[in-house]
C-alpha cells in the first residue's frame, strides 16, 4: 500500500525544476514537427529534375492527410489506453518518439508513393499520441497547471518557429547535403535546391531521437493512471450531439479543420511558384502565423470574457476569410505583393486562437465533468481525423487546374478556400447559441 501511494508524496527537488524541464520538453515537441511540416509539400510536388518527387496534388493531400487523419484516430488509444495504463508516461513518450524517429529516418531515404504513404501513416500513428503525452506529463507535474501550463505549452509553439526558420536559413544556404550523400559536398551552388528539404525529414528523425533520450532521462516521472477507463468509454460523450450548440459548432469546425489542413498542402508551394519567395525563406514567412498565435492566445481569454465565444469563434471564421482572400486577391497583380501575403499569415493566430483554440475551450466549457476528456477525444477525432481525410478528396479537385498558369490555379484553390470558410461563419452566425451558464448538460 506505501508503494501505491508513493507518486502522491510531494515531491520537491524535482517538482521545483519541473517547469523549466517541461517547457524543454514543449519546445522539442513542436521542433521534432516543425522542422518539416512547413516545406514538405515543395519537396513532395516539384518535379524529379527540380530535386523533388514528383507526387500530384491528390497524392500529397493524401500523404500528409490520411496520415495525420489515421494518427489522430490512433491516438486516444495509444496515449489514453495503452501507454498510460502500462508505462509512465514519460517513457512511454520515450518510446514513441525513438520508434518516429527511426521511421523518419527512413522516410528521408523514399522515393516512391507507397513508401512515403505507409511510413507517413505509421510515422502519425506514433508521435499524434504524443502530443497528448506531452500534455499529460505537463498536467501532472505541474503544482498550478491553470496558471502555469500555458507559458510551457507556450514554447512548444517557439520550437515550431525556431525549428522551420532556421532549418532554411541555415541549412539550405549550404553546400552539405546529407541525403543521398552522406555527407556530400561539392564546389557546386545548390543553394535552395529542393532535394536539401529531404534533410528536413532527415534532421527531424535525428532530432526526435535525441528528444527521446531527453525525456527517459530527465523528464519527472509520471506514473500510469491503473484506473483509466474502457478504451470505448469516451463513446458516452457522443451525447453531446443533443446538443444543437455542440452539433452546430462540430459541423463548423469540420468545414474549418478541412481548409485548415489544405492550407499546409499548398501554401508551400504557393509562396515558392506564385508569390516568388525563395525556398529557403517558405518556412520563415509560415513562421510569421506561429508568432501572431502566441500572440493571439496571450489576449485569448480576454477576448472571450469581452466578446463571448460565439463571436470570438466567429471572428476566427472570418480570419479565414479574409486571409484567403487576400492569398487569392494578391494574384490579381502581375507581381503580386509579398507584403501583403506576409501580413495575411500573421491572420493565423486569430485562426488558430479564435477558432480552435477558442472551440476546444467552449467544448471543455459545456460537457459534464465526467466526460469532459472524452467529449475533448471525441471532437479532436472529428476535426483531426474526419477533417484530414475530407481535405485529402477536396484536395484532388484542384488537380484539374494544373494546366493553368500557377496563379489561375491558385486563385482558384484560395477563393475556394475562403468561400467555405465564409460558410462555416454564415452557420455559426445563423444558428449557434453559446451557452452563456455552466450548462453542462447532454452527458
Amino acid at each position: 500500500m506505501s508503494n501505491a501511494n508513493a507518486p502522491t508524496s510531494p515531491p520537491s527537488a524535482p517538482i521545483h525544476s519541473a517547469g523549466a524541464r517541461l517547457s524543454v520538453m514543449m519546445f522539442l515537441q513542436y521542433a521534432v514537427w516543425g522542422v518539416w511540416l512547413p516545406v514538405m509539400a515543395n519537396y513532395l510536388g516539384a518535379p524529379i529534375d527540380k530535386g523533388g518527387l514528383g507526387f500530384t496534388g491528390a497524392q500529397i493531400g493524401w500523404i500528409l492527410g490520411l496520415a495525420g487523419a489515421i494518427g489522430a484516430i490512433a491516438a486516444p488509444f495509444i496515449a489514453g489506453q495503452v501507454a498510460d495504463r502500462y508505462l509512465n508516461a514519460e517513457r512511454a513518450l520515450a518510446l514513441l518518439l525513438l520508434l518516429g524517429g527511426v521511421v523518419k529516418i527512413i522516410l528521408a531515404t523514399q522515393t516512391s508513393y507507397m513508401a512515403w504513404m505507409g511510413l507517413s501513416i505509421l510515422y502519425s500513428v506514433l508521435y499524434m499520441p504524443t502530443l497528448a503525452l506531452t500534455n499529460s506529463i505537463a498536467f501532472a507535474n505541474l503544482d498550478d497547471p491553470e496558471r502555469k501550463f500555458p507559458p510551457v505549452r507556450a514554447l512548444g509553439t517557439i520550437g515550431w518557429i525556431v525549428a522551420s526558420v532556421a532549418f532554411p536559413v541555415i541549412w539550405m544556404k549550404t553546400d552539405v547535403q546529407l541525403v543521398g550523400y552522406w555527407p556530400f559536398i561539392d564546389g557546386s551552388n545548390i543553394e535552395n535546391s529542393t532535394a536539401l528539404i529531404a534533410d528536413a525529414v532527415m534532421v527531424s528523425g535525428i532530432l526526435s531521437i535525441g528528444y527521446a533520450v531527453y525525456c527517459a532521462l530527465c523528464l519527472p516521472k509520471t506514473p500510469p493512471k491503473k484506473d483509466i477507463a474502457h478504451p470505448l468509454a469516451f463513446a458516452k460523450a457522443f451525447n453531446l450531439f443533443k446538443r444543437l450548440d455542440f452539433t452546430i459548432l462540430t459541423f463548423a469546425a469540420l468545414l474549418i479543420s478541412m481548409i485548415h489542413q489544405c492550407y499546409f498542402f499548398r501554401t508551400g508551394p504557393y509562396l515558392e511558384n506564385a508569390i516568388g519567395f525563395a525556398l529557403a525563406d517558405v518556412a520563415p514567412v509560415m513562421a510569421i502565423g506561429q508568432v501572431s498565435e502566441i500572440l493571439v492566445l496571450a489576449v485569448l481569454g480576454l477576448f472571450i470574457k469581452r466578446l463571448g465565444y460565439k463571436w470570438v469563434l466567429i471572428l476566427g471564421t472570418l480570419s479565414y476569410v479574409l486571409r484567403y482572400g487576400l492569398f487569392a486577391y494578391v494574384l490579381n497583380s502581375e507581381t503580386p505583393s509579398q507584403s501583403v501575403v506576409q501580413a495575411a499569415m500573421a491572420l493565423h493566430g486569430f485562426n488558430y486562437g479564435c477558432f480552435f483554440a477558442g472551440a476546444f475551450l467552449y467544448v471543455e466549457k459545456i460537457a459534464p465533468k465526467d466526460i469532459s476528456h472524452s467529449a475533448q477525444t471525441v471532437f479532436g477525432i472529428i476535426i483531426l481525423g474526419l477533417g484530414p481525410v475530407l481535405a485529402g478528396f477536396y484536395n484532388q479537385y484542384f488537380d484539374r487546374f494544373k494546366d493553368a498558369s500557377d496563379a489561375q490555379q491558385y486563385q482558384q484553390f484560395w477563393y475556394t478556400q475562403s468561400a467555405i470558410a465564409l460558410v462555416a461563419t454564415l452557420i455559426l452566425l445563423a444558428l449557434f447559441r453559446s451557452a452563456t451558464t455552466e450548462d453542462r448538460t447532454g452527458g
